[in-house]
C-alpha cells in the first residue's frame, strides 16, 4: 500500500483562534503516531505575501487538501461583497469538491454566537456529524479520535496508536465501576464535566472515544481498569530510593505499583514525600501544622504525571521513580515529539501529548492543567523553593526530568565552615543557578580580590564549580550526583 501522506487544510476566524490554530499545526505534525500521516497542514497567516487575491489562495488550497479541518467559534469573521466569511466559503467548496471534512464546535453557549455563525454551525448540523469542544486539550483529543477513524477507513492502520485501539481480550467487565464513579465525580467537580455520576459505563467511554468497535481501548483499560497489568504488564510504576548519590544495589527501598494510572500516580508521589526531608511548622495559622518539604510536592507530582501520561505504552521498560541523596530522577520511556527540544521546554510551547486519550482523562481530574505547560510549573516551583532548575534529558531511549534535593544542610553547612559573605552566595546560586564575581561583589559588598578569594575557597570545598574563563567565567552550585553513566531503566530492577 502507497504511504498515506495527508494534507489538512485549518478553518477558522484567524483572530479568534490565533494561538490555537498555531497549537494544532504543532499537535498534528509533532504527535508521535499522527506524523507519520500528516505531510502538510495549511494556515494561511502563515503563507509569504504574494500579489493574488486571498480568496483565490486558500480556495486552491482547499482544492490541494485531503481533510478540511474546521473550528467554528463565536465570532463569524469578515464578510465578503456577498456578506460570507473566508470560514463559510472554505466550508462550502469542501463539501462542493466532496472533501473530509471535520468539524468543531468551540463552546456550548450558542446565544453568544454571531448570528451568520448560528447559521452556519445549523447548517453543518444538517450535513454532517460535529463534536463540541471547550478547550484545546479537547480539541486534540477529539481530531486524534477523528483523524485514526479516517486512516483505519482507508485501511492505512497496520499498527493502529497505542490509546485508541481496543484492548486485546478487555471487555467492559474489566472495568472498575468503583473508579468510573470515583472519575465522574472528580471530573464534576474539578471541571464541571457534563456527565452525571450515575453515567453508564458505555456512555462515559462512549463521550470520552474510548471505546473501538464497542470494546475498551488501551486507553479505558490503563484509566479505569481493575487489573490494568493482566493486559499490559510493564504499565506500571517503579519506585527506588537509592543509598547516596549512585544508581545500585542494594537499594534502600524498591516498590512497583500497579493498578490503574491515577493510583500509580498517587502512590509514587506518596513514596517520594515519604522519604524527602520535610519541617513541620507551627499551627499559628490553621489547626493542622504546615509541612514544607525539600522538594516541592506539586513538582514532585508533576514530573511523575507527565511520565505516566507521555510513556510509549508499547515499550517493555516501566515508568521509573529514583530518589537519590541529592536529586529525584523520573524516567519516561519514550522520546519527545519531533516539533519540540528540550530547551523549548523551558519556554512557551505548543501542547503535543503522546497519548492524548489519557491526557484528556488526567486533565479531567485535574492531575494536569494544560498540556504544555508542566515543564514550566516545575522550573517556577523550584525556584520559589530555592532549589536548581529541573533538568530535562533523553537518555538511553528514554525522557529524563531530574529535580534537585539540596544538598546542602545545615549540617552540611556548618561543617564547611562558610563565612556570611559566602553563605549569602550559597542561596543566591540555589535560586539563580550561577553565580559571577561581579554579582558576588554587589550581593556581599566584598572587593574584588576578596570576592575572587571567598570563591576560589567555594570551589575548593566542593560547593561551587566554575565555568569559563575571564569575563565569562561563572560559578555554579555543585551537583553531587553521580560521575558514571546512568543505568537505563530495565526489567529486572
Amino acid at each position: 500500500m502507497k504511504p498515506v501522506r495527508l494534507k489538512i487544510f485549518v478553518s477558522s476566524v484567524q483572530k479568534e483562534f490565533k494561538q490555537i490554530r498555531l497549537d494544532l499545526k504543532a499537535f498534528l505534525l509533532g504527535d508521535a503516531f499522527l506524523r507519520r500521516f500528516v505531510s502538510e497542514v495549511f494556515l494561511f497567516e502563515e503563507l509569504p505575501a504574494t500579489d493574488r487575491r486571498a480568496d483565490q489562495v486558500y480556495l486552491e488550497q482547499v482544492e490541494r487538501c485531503d481533510i478540511y479541518l474546521g473550528m467554528f467559534g463565536y465570532e463569524y469573521g469578515y464578510e465578503d461583497q456577498d456578506g460570507v466569511s473566508p470560514t463559510e466559503r472554505e466550508y462550502n467548496y469542501a463539501t462542493q469538491l466532496g472533501k473530509t471534512r471535520l468539524i468543531y464546535v468551540w463552546g456550548a453557549d450558542d446565544s453568544k454566537r454571531a448570528a451568520k455563525m448560528k447559521s452556519l454551525v445549523r447548517k453543518v448540523g444538517h450535513e454532517l456529524i460535529r463534536r463540541r469542544v471547550e478547550d484545546v486539550s479537547a480539541l486534540t483529543s477529539e481530531v486524534y479520535a477523528s483523524l485514526v477513524d479516517y486512516l483505519d477507513d482507508m485501511g492505512a492502520l497496520r499498527v493502529p496508536p497505542f490509546d485508541t485501539s481496543a484492548c486485546d481480550g478487555a471487555g467492559v467487565k474489566d472495568l472498575s465501576r468503583k473508579r468510573i464513579g470515583w472519575f465522574l465525580e472528580t471530573a464534576r467537580r474539578e471541571r464541571g464535566f457534563p456527565l452525571k455520576p450515575n453515567t453508564t459505563t458505555q456512555a462515559l467511554l462512549t463521550h470520552l472515544n474510548l471505546l473501538d468497535a464497542g470494546k475498551p481501548t488501551n486507553a479505558a483499560v490503563l484509566l479505569f481498569g481493575s487489573n490494568p497489568q493482566r493486559f499490559h504488564r510493564t504499565a506500571e510504576t517503579k519506585c527506588i530510593h537509592c543509598h547516596g548519590t549512585e544508581y545500585r544495589r542494594p537499594f534502600a527501598s524498591l516498590q512497583v505499583y500497579g493498578g490503574d494510572i491515577f493510583e500509580q500516580a498517587d502512590q509514587a508521589r506518596d513514596f517520594v514525600l515519604g522519604k524527602i526531608n520535610r519541617a513541620i511548622g507551627t499551627r499559628a495559622a490553621s489547626i493542622t501544622a504546615p509541612a514544607t518539604y525539600e522538594l516541592p510536592p506539586d513538582a514532585v507530582g508533576e514530573a511523575i504525571v507527565n511520565a505516566i501520561a507521555h510513556r510509549d505504552y508499547y515499550s517493555n521498560a516501566s515508568v521509573e521513580v529514583r530518589l537519590f541523596a541529592d536529586r529525584l530522577e523520573v524516567w519516561n520511556p519514550g522520546v519527545l515529539p519531533g516539533t519540540l527540544t528540550l530547551d523549548s521546554l523551558r519556554h512557551d510551547h505548543p501542547s503535543v501529548p503522546y497519548n492524548p486519550l489519557v491526557s484528556e482523562s488526567l486533565y479531567l481530574t485535574r492531575y494536569i492543567e494544560r498540556v504544555g505547560s508542566g515543564t514550566q510549573a516545575m522550573i517556577e516551583l523550584c525556584r520559589k523553593a530555592g532549589l536548581p532548575e529541573p533538568q530535562f534529558e533523553q537518555r538511553s531511549g528514554s525522557f529524563v526530568i531530574t529535580l534537585w534535593r539540596d544538598w546542602l544542610t545545615d549540617k552540611v553547612v556548618a561543617e564547611l565552615d562558610l563565612n556570611n559573605r559566602q553563605m549569602q552566595a550559597v542561596e543566591y546560586v540555589k535560586s539563580h543557578e550561577r553565580i559571577t564575581n561581579a554579582e558576588y561583589q554587589r550581593i556581599t559588598g566584598a572587593p574584588q580580590r576578596t570576592a575572587t578569594r571567598d570563591l576560589n575557597e567555594l570551589v575548593q570545598k566542593g560547593v561551587l564549580e566554575l565555568e569559563g574563563k575571564g569575563r565569562g567565567a561563572q560559578y555554579r552550585l555543585l551537583q553531587k550526583r553521580a560521575r558514571n553513566a546512568p543505568n537505563a531503566p530495565s526489567e529486572d530492577t
